[in-house]
């Protein structure tokens, strides 16, 4: 039942969605050379107007119908997941040290998982915490191969870099709880264009403010097909096969599924820009992807539930 109802495969989803962000890099670092990280993330955003527009014009009867918490859900998914933690984290990670910066986002899940629970009312099996201890450790071995560095490299970590990494943490276990809030009146393909509409505001203040809007047009020019490629896979498309998962998953699976990126990182990094991958990493690979098909069969045994009426998490009876 648990494959034929779509639960199984919503976490398979979600984590594949995720995995796509790890082509983020190599897309991504050759456009610094042009553009700022503000102006890059704007660039994806109007590239993918070709989609958002007709998906929240099309979708705009659903949007509608959204009481007033699921607009301040939806918008803060929009600023804060797509606009201000992709900032936030990509600032940090110039200020400060990578292995800590990586560290410390991998807390996102204890945000996620805590919201899940107040919000949609989650409760968790007993079995999902073997799962997360084991999806932790694998993503730890795959980001940090060894079990000394990273303890060693907090003692030297800057206050802001450690800041504004768990602002960009919250911001993003945040989004994934209240996206499973709002989907369960809207669909996920708008959803997904709302998501991108929604932030282009925020990002062109941003923009303006910094004064980098100039470097638009020697993005576009310089890497018109790079710029392309970084909005369709690690956006568009990412962002599609995530919210499709996670309309059939629990918030709470979800967020585990979703620390696949660091392993389609290793990868990506390892054939495209040399970095060797070891055992502990192939090890952390195997572990991570054991626990996202354990969190699949979780979930297709019990399947997200939908929020008691009259709660924040409440879908419309209507």
């Amino acid at each position: 039942m648990g494959w034929r109802n779509g639960s199984f495969v919503g976490v398979l989803l979600v984590a594949f969605g995720a995995a796509l962000w790890g082509t983020d890099a190599i897309l991504r670092v050759p456009l610094l050379e042009v553009m700022s990280p503000a102006a890059i993330v704007l660039s994806e955003h109007l590239v993918l107007l070709l989609y958002s527009v007709p998906a929240v014009v099309l979708g705009w009867g659903v949007l509608a119908g959204l009481r007033a918490s699921q607009w301040v859900a939806l918008l803060i998914i929009a600023w804060g997941g797509s606009a201000l933690a992709t900032l936030l984290f990509t600032t940090a990670f110039v200020l400060g040290n990578p292995t800590v910066v990586i560290l410390l986002q991998k807390t996102q899940p204890l945000f996620a998982i805590a919201l899940a629970h107040v919000l949609l009312r989650e409760r968790l099996r007993w079995a999902y915490w073997p799962c997360f201890a084991v999806a932790i450790l694998g993503a730890y071995l795959i980001s940090f191969d060894g079990l000394v560095e990273p303890f060693e490299a907090l003692g030297s970590v800057q206050a802001l870099p450690a800041f504004l990494t768990l602002g960009a943490a919250i911001l993003w276990g945040s989004s994934t709880a209240l996206g499973r809030f709002v989907l369960k009146d809207m669909p996920f393909h708008t959803l997904t264009g709302a998501r991108l509409l929604l932030a282009l505001p925020v990002l062109w203040v941003i923009v303006l403010v910094q004064g980098s809007l100039g470097e638009l047009g020697a993005g576009f020019a310089a890497e018109p097909a790079r710029v392309v490629l970084l909005a369709l896979v690690p956006g568009l498309v990412a962002l599609l096969l995530y919210y499709r998962g996670l309309s059939g998953t629990k918030a709470s699976y979800a967020t585990l599924a979703e620390i696949s990126f660091p392993a389609s990182a290793v990868i990506l990094n390892w054939v495209f820009l040399g970095a060797g991958v070891s055992a502990n990493q192939i090890l952390g690979f195997a572990l991570l992807w054991g626990a996202i098909l354990a969190l699949g069969y979780l979930n297709a045994r019990d399947p997200a539930p939908a929020p008691p009426v009259g709660e924040l998490g409440a879908g419309r009876t209507g």
